[in-house]
């Protein structure tokens, strides 16, 4: 409501999320398929928006995507500790933790970047599919909206010569 009032763009509405623990894997940085899914139809579940509205190439995605926000994460967390470690004086900790700051907003507007660019491509294949699907039921080549009737363009009125009497 506050981005409509202000003229702002909106590019997506979040409609559901969600989050979870990755459980048993390989490693820290291991995904586990099995949570990431859970987590994936957690947030539909929420979004009210059906599984299999959903291709499976966008699944795939944003999958891929959580994958790599979550390798990301660990890996700018172990950094983090790190320099916390080599830290000399408190000083040291706060700038390191504003420039943590800084980066981490960067990065979540990427992810949400990416994110709706996914959603967007997805968009465009159901166009492709609805728009191929119509063409192979009705023997057409593409959807076209059925032209309307064009109407006479109206001549102003002319304005009859005054009679003499």
């Amino acid at each position: 409501a506050d981005a409509q009032a202000d003229g702002d763009r909106i590019l997506a509405v979040v409609l559901g999320t969600a989050i979870n623990q990755d459980g048993r894997s390989n490693g820290i940085t291991a995904p586990n398929g099995p949570a990431q899914e859970a987590v994936i139809r957690e947030a539909l579940a929420r979004s009210g928006v059906k599984l299999t509205a959903i291709s499976q190439g966008t699944a795939q995605s944003l999958i891929e995507l959580q994958a790599e926000i979550v390798t990301t994460a660990l890996t700018e967390a172990a950094g983090q500790l790190e320099r916390a470690a080599r830290a000399n004086n408190v000083l040291d900790l706060v700038r390191d933790q504003a420039d943590v700051l800084r980066a981490t907003r960067e990065r979540i507007v990427s992810d949400i970047t990416q994110a709706v660019t996914i959603f967007k491509d997805a968009g465009g294949d159901v166009r492709k599919v609805a728009t191929h699907t119509y063409a192979s039921v009705t023997g057409k080549d593409e959807a076209k909206p059925a032209a309307k009737p064009r109407k006479k363009a109206k001549r102003p009125a002319r304005k009859a010569p005054a009679r003499k009497k």
